[in-house]
């Protein structure tokens, strides 16, 4: 028994090799993600921007503070500019459940040499639904884990806005119309594996200035040049977060080439069952 005509949803007009997105960003939607990828990218470089006689480089404990203030405003400001843009309620409820999903994951091996299972999720994510999803996607998964896990501070928002730029780049790498198959998983594999490193370094920067510069040879000092404290950062990095970051890429490319295929049909599917660009129009009688 066929269902009537004037509830039947029309046929999807994406073609074989379209892949559908969640969210499709507009002009605002993408004027507004520049906008904060760029404070974004002032708010973890300032260290090396700022000379060290600049008012910013005086007061180095105090500047992450107010970057992070000014960053989960203007990362709240991009999640609403997309979701004016077409974030229907499908699209939320699909938010809803990979969000929740993701903040579950990343307790099981946080705290344990990089074991974090939860960054998989968001590239198999990004890559099905788009860099529009992925941004919101991640900024929001890593809201929820910080609440879930008590690790809400000042670094929360640049995790915010780095778990966004790490999901949405996948969102934007070649379609499945170029690539598919077993080129696919290699391509997202190595992906996941360098936007990991990305992550860590970027979030290193992040941290960073706190350190003291008593602590350590390797802190950010606020009065020395440019390539001292570069090589500073570098050495920060090699002695603190290496391994940690070498963990998390190889638990990404791991979960990526096993369970990677199982993830995308599954997500591929809720989002054709979905039809996310497929308005529902009633006829007449």
């Amino acid at each position: 028994m066929t269902a009537p005509s004037s509830l039947r949803a029309p046929a999807p007009a994406a073609t074989a090799g379209r892949q559908a997105r969640a969210v499709r960003l507009g002009p605002r939607s993408l004027a507004a993600l520049v906008l904060v990828s760029a404070v974004g990218v002032a708010a973890f470089t300032w260290p090396f921007l700022a000379p060290p006689t600049a008012q910013l480089s005086a007061h180095a404990q105090d500047a992450p503070w107010l970057f992070a203030g000014l960053l989960v405003l203007l990362v709240a400001v991009v999640a609403a500019t997309i979701s004016e843009s077409g974030l229907g309620p499908k699209a939320v409820a699909m938010l809803g459940v990979l969000a929740a999903t993701g903040a579950a994951l990343r307790p099981i091996g946080a705290g344990t040499a990089g074991l974090e299972p939860m960054f998989f999720l968001m590239v198999l994510s990004g890559r099905v639904l788009g860099p529009g999803f992925g941004y919101v996607l991640g900024s929001v998964t890593m809201f929820a884990s910080a609440l879930l896990t008590g690790g809400v501070g000042p670094w929360m928002p640049f995790q915010m806005l780095a778990m966004g730029w790490f999901t949405m780049g996948a969102g934007l790498l070649p379609g499945p119309d170029r690539l598919c198959g077993r080129a696919e998983l290699l391509m997202l594999a190595v992906y996941g594996f360098l936007a990991a490193f990305a992550y860590g370094t970027v979030m290193n920067l992040a941290g960073w200035p706190f350190m003291g510069t008593l602590a350590s040879t390797i802190a950010f000092d606020p009065h020395a040049a440019v390539g001292a404290n570069l090589a500073r950062f570098l050495a920060y990095c090699l002695a603190t977060s290496l391994g940690w970051d070498l963990g998390r890429a190889v638990v990404t490319v791991a979960l990526t080439l096993v369970v990677g295929p199982a993830v995308l049909r599954a997500l591929r599917r809720a989002t054709r069952r979905a039809a996310f660009e497929t308005p529902v129009t009633f006829d007449g009688p």
